[in-house]
């Protein structure tokens, strides 16, 4: 059995779809040991509903030294579903290989400090883009910098709004999602 630890800072609807496909086997023989969020969010009910342990870290100087000694030495991943704050050095290092993201865009475009939710969207219309997407990406010190373990694109309709895009993207991350940790648990 895989451990999975889950960090999030929302309402948790990927943790939600990583909840669904463990308890139906679609990412097998795999569970979510602990969800870590750096806010109030309703992920945190979403784990507890489900019996998962949770934790609350607020953000702060010493959130990565905290987070590094609460996340269990048997974690095979680390999942960031919707996480908000940046993880550092060491702790990346500590977990290299084994942490990875969910991005909604087509990353190397639009990453990096303050591309999150409608920003990101936003800065894709007005690029001009003719494509847009998700990218699931193994976590490093740079932002949105590790290598893209999985990526998938739709195309930008001229009437397209941050909504609109927001809403096409979400239901990628839902399909790409588990394919990628299957991926990297090697499955």
């Amino acid at each position: 059995m895989k451990n999975i630890v889950v960090l999030v800072s929302g309402s948790g609807t990927n943790l939600q779809r990583i909840i669904d496909c463990t308890e139906s086997g679609e990412i097998p023989d795999a569970k979510i040991a602990l969800v870590v969020a750096d806010r109030e969010c309703f992920g945190l009910q979403r784990a507890e509903k489900h019996g998962i342990p949770s934790h609350l870290i607020r953000k702060g100087k010493e959130f990565s030294s905290k987070l590094t000694q609460l996340v269990p030495a048997d974690t095979d991943l680390v999942v960031l579903a919707g996480f908000l704050s940046i993880l550092n050095t060491d702790f990346c290092e500590k977990f290299s290989g084994k942490i990875i993201n969910i991005h909604p865009a087509l990353l190397p475009k639009f990453g990096g400090k303050g591309m999150w939710g409608n920003h990101v969207h936003e800065a894709v219309l007005n690029a001009g883009e003719t494509e847009s997407g998700a990218t699931v990406h193994l976590v490093t010190a740079g932002i949105d910098e590790g290598d893209i373990i999985l990526q998938k694109s739709f195309a930008v309709s001229e009437d397209e709004t941050p909504e609109s895009l927001a809403e096409k993207v979400h239901s990628i991350e839902y399909e790409i999602f588990p394919k990628a940790i299957n991926k990297v648990l090697g499955r």
